[in-house]
């Protein structure tokens, strides 16, 4: 398997695996908003015998408090086929977007996620910064940064602000 950036010809084959892996539609128009307004997202696919397996975007988020502003990137979606679901595709696209966000010197990476799964690659509960998740309902453990950035932690805090394209589809 190797994990590589998209290539324009992979649009169509990443929009089919986001509607196999979470069961909609939603996931994938997402992407594809992101990908038409956005020049600033990460996008990788993971490549097994000339298919791809898996997908993962990371988007920018800014966090919004009364000391002013920093960006960084979220991570969503991840979409893995689900007939090998649970097999290391998932942490390993996880693991290279975390190495490229790291050259580039970005500051953090947000996620909205399960709380047993990310900590293994360094995320902590949001909140502990005093950093809030913009939608209401989502369970505190549940909304995570990791700080790439050491020397910013602590130094901001507020409401994470994800792209519009997350809203206008909800």
């Amino acid at each position: 398997m190797i994990i590589r950036p998209e290539h324009p010809e992979d649009i169509n084959k990443i929009r089919s695996l986001n509607v196999l892996a979470f069961g909609q539609f939603l996931e994938a128009i997402i992407v594809d908003k992101l990908r038409e307004n956005c020049p600033g997202i990460l996008s990788l696919v993971a490549v097994e015998d000339e298919e791809i397996i898996g997908h993962i975007l990371f988007s920018p988020v800014s966090i919004e408090g009364p000391h002013g502003s920093i960006q960084g990137m979220g991570l969503a979606p991840m979409a893995v086929l689900p007939d090998i679901q649970r097999q290391g595709v998932g942490a390993r696209l996880i693991q290279q977007g975390i190495d490229e966000l790291r050259k580039v010197h970005c500051p953090f990476i947000v996620v909205l996620g399960h709380h047993e799964y990310y900590p293994r690659f360094g995320f902590e509960r949001a909140s502990a910064y005093g950093i809030r998740c913009p939608w209401e309902g989502i369970p505190d453990e549940a909304f995570m940064i990791l700080w790439l950035d050491k020397a910013m932690a602590g130094k901001v805090s507020g409401l994470a602000k994800y792209r519009d394209e997350f809203n206008e589809t909800v």
